[in-house]
């Protein structure tokens, strides 16, 4: 697979956020609708980050989670699965079969989505997600009109450039973009996750703190 990953030979390795941001876009210029707005400064005071709280989340939250993500692709399937290792044990699922849409979508946190290859980038374009997580750790919502296009290249062999574009007349006054980068750690491999609704890390879940104390056995 061109984006990589852990195979039989090497079993560790998955990809994490960081690097240079690519098209990084601030908060101040994403074109929110009036309501928009509003719900992203609500949710900074008042909210609790479904994805904190073990709720699966779409389009680019996965891959912000600081255990990363994994990509497994199955030729003889035509489909891509994306793992987030972290939060709540799910995957996503990429069709690569030349399939479109369906005309009717029922609405799921991952939403439908079709993928194809352009040259060495992975494009994923996705319609049918839910309203129930963030599009990112910020709080930017969506509607159900939600409709994203990924691209995914590997720069380099230890970074894959992710740019999306969202598209959603229900949230936004107009598509805009961003992106960022991932890179390889080939020391960390899959691991089991337990997803606590303890809230063990509430601290960082509503308020200013960076960081918390994880010298406990329980760590969030």
């Amino acid at each position: 697979m061109l984006l990589g990953g852990a195979t039989p030979a090497q079993r560790n390795g998955v990809w994490l956020p960081g690097g240079t941001p690519v098209n990084a876009t601030n908060m101040k210029d994403i074109p929110f609708q009036p309501w928009a707005r509003g719900v992203v400064a609500d949710r900074d005071l008042n909210e609790l980050e479904p994805h904190t709280r073990c709720k699966p989340s779409g389009v680019t939250r996965p891959f912000l989670t600081p255990y990363g993500v994994e990509f497994v692709e199955l030729p003889e399937l035509q489909r891509i699965y994306i793992f987030d290792i972290g939060g709540p044990h799910t995957w996503r699922t990429i069709y690569m079969d030349g399939r479109s849409h369906p005309a009717h979508v029922d609405p799921t946190y991952y939403g439908h989505s079709i993928g194809w290859w352009e040259g060495d980038s992975l494009v994923i374009d996705t319609v049918g997600f839910n309203e129930g997580f963030w599009l990112d750790r910020l709080g930017s919502p969506h509607t159900e009109k939600l409709h994203t296009l990924e691209r995914l290249a590997r720069t380099d062999l230890n970074v894959i450039q992710y740019d999306v574009t969202i598209d959603d007349p229900g949230a936004y006054t107009k598509p805009w973009k961003s992106g960022f980068n991932l890179r390889w750690d080939p020391s960390v491999e899959l691991f089991e996750y337990v997803c606590q609704q303890a809230n063990y890390a509430h601290e960082l879940m509503v308020g200013s703190n960076d960081a918390v104390d994880r010298s406990s056995p329980i760590v969030p």
